[in-house]
């Protein structure tokens, strides 16, 4: 068993848990960096891995932090363990001190004034998140020119965009279910 890496998975989601504020959207830009600096897993499986813990229950973060370990460490179930702890363990901690502190916190203007600020930020960051995926699902193979965009993803994207615009009230699941459904028809 490789101690180290173990403690590498749980170091950087631990970094990730406290630091993706926002939810799971949020972690992916985490992810991408852990992508580039350790090879864990490919853009590809980044890809599929935001499909499918949006659509799977369960927290979209805690989905990804277990796929990633669980693969990092040779389809070795710890690995998804040691990963899932290392990102609820500063929740988990933040909680216990909110909840001791709560009364303390809840009336401080300085910790109102915070959250409003952090607003912005947890909005950017899954701004982000969303223009990465985006841009990777355009530009599959990272060159970024008229020749190599996926104009498959693109028609797809165009389509699915107007269809959400026209039917607001469009359940989210009906359309994870049209999108897989299209997926898996066209092998994207």
């Amino acid at each position: 068993m490789n101690l180290s890496l173990l403690w590498t998975l749980f170091v950087e989601f631990f970094k990730t848990g406290l630091f993706a504020l926002g939810g799971g959207l949020s972690t992916i830009p985490f992810l991408y960096e852990m992508m580039d600096k350790y090879h864990w897993f490919t853009t590809n499986d980044l890809m599929n891995m935001i499909a499918v813990s949006e659509s799977t229950p369960g927290a979209m973060g805690v989905n990804m932090a277990t796929y990633v370990g669980y693969q990092a460490m040779g389809n070795n179930i710890l690995g998804g363990i040691i990963t899932t702890i290392g990102l609820v363990t500063p929740s988990i901690i933040v909680i216990c001190i909110v909840a001791k502190f709560l009364k303390a916190f809840k009336e401080s203007h300085w910790v109102q004034d915070v959250f409003y600020g952090l607003r912005p930020a947890v909005t950017a960051m899954i701004a982000t998140a969303g223009l990465g995926v985006f841009v990777t699902m355009i530009f599959p193979e990272s060159t970024y020119s008229l020749t190599s965009v996926s104009w498959i993803h693109l028609i797809f994207f165009a389509v699915l965009f107007l269809i959400s615009t026209f039917y607001k009230k469009m359940h989210p699941i009906l359309m994870i279910v049209i999108c897989a459904c299209i997926g898996i028809l066209f092998r994207l």
